[in-house]
């Protein structure tokens, strides 16, 4: 098989409340709500979908929501970091603005060029901005921040890992990625030179404890490809190569297959089509709650089951300074 993956489809995490995510990442981060809806394999639970005003891959980080949940923990085995690509020189902006809006920076570091900084958000997971002049992205539009300021969706993502060989393979051998360098004990591949939100990081960390996955830490990491027909491939050489593949599973808005890798992060494979345009247009995305066609007969349920939130009024509203 020919193919390579491109980069980063979608990021999934696990936060608590859901109202102060959402207040949180449209808000604060500006980037756009582009998906209420339900995790389909626990549909009395939110999943909720952020990106770029168009909801393109490559830019979507979603969280399936469990109020009250314990917290879990980083470590060896888990996705730690999402790195967010934002204009080259808005570092200071966006130092400014976190500050502002009492989000503690935690760090500051340059690594294999990229300056960066690092935060929280309100569950702990492990945030990045990375200033990026190779970023050609418009980034999120008509949101809060600026959009010479805003998010352009992914940099990357952090693997922590026991070992980093097995893991480098797969993506080597496997997915099609690029050695790009070592720092210390971090290794950088990439999936393509040319294209964004296609960085991975892996930390080997021999000495840390395996990561829980629960409220504030990473769930999995969706990689792209542009078809079905793709995906059927990827999924029969993955098969071939020894790993324990799902089926394929319609999402409504992809189609996913999921696998480990040898560390252990959960890994999903999804297309690009359909999209999150298919039930709500660009200009009404994440205005109002979806359910796809088999849960609809349980909608009043399920409505009655998930917590109340208040939405973003429009995403064309007033802008920060």
């Amino acid at each position: 098989m020919n193919k390579k993956i491109p980069g980063i489809h979608h990021v999934t995490a696990i936060c608590g409340d859901p109202q102060a995510n959402i207040d949180f990442y449209t808000s604060i981060l500006g980037i756009r709500l582009v998906k209420l809806t339900v995790n389909y394999d626990d549909p009395q639970s939110y999943h909720l979908y952020y990106g770029d005003t168009q909801g393109r891959p490559g830019t979507i980080l979603t969280f399936f929501a469990w109020p009250g949940a314990p917290s879990g923990w980083r470590g060896t085995g888990q996705a730690t970091a999402v790195s967010f690509s934002v204009p080259s020189r808005s570092l200071d902006y966006w130092k400014e603005r976190l500050t502002s809006k009492r989000v503690k920076i935690a760090n500051e570091s340059k690594r294999f060029s990229d300056q960066a900084i690092g935060f929280y958000d309100p569950d702990g997971l492990q945030l990045e901005l990375v200033a990026s002049p190779k970023d050609d992205r418009e980034g999120c539009a008509q949101g809060p921040v600026p959009t010479k300021f805003s998010v352009k969706g992914f940099h990357g993502i952090t693997l922590s890992e026991e070992g980093y060989e097995r893991t480098s393979s797969l993506l080597t051998d496997a997915l099609g990625f690029h050695f790009i360098g070592q720092e210390g004990n971090r290794y950088r591949y990439s999936a393509s030179k040319n294209e964004t939100a296609s960085t991975v990081d892996i930390l080997c960390l021999p000495a840390a404890k395996m990561g829980e996955v629960s409220v504030g830490t990473i769930h999995h990491v969706a990689w792209r490809t542009p078809n079905d027909e793709e995906q059927r491939e990827w999924r029969g050489e993955l098969v071939k190569s020894g790993s324990n593949v799902t089926p394929i599973i319609d999402r409504n808005y992809f189609h996913s297959i999921y696998f480990r890798e040898p560390g252990g992060v959960l890994f999903e494979i999804a297309t690009d089509p359909p999209g999150f345009t298919v039930d709500e247009s660009v200009e009404t995305l994440g205005s109002s709650l979806k359910l796809p066609a088999w849960l609809e007969p349980m909608r009043a349920d399920i409505e009655s089951a998930l917590p109340a939130v208040k939405l973003p009024t429009r995403w064309t509203g007033d802008r920060d300074t």
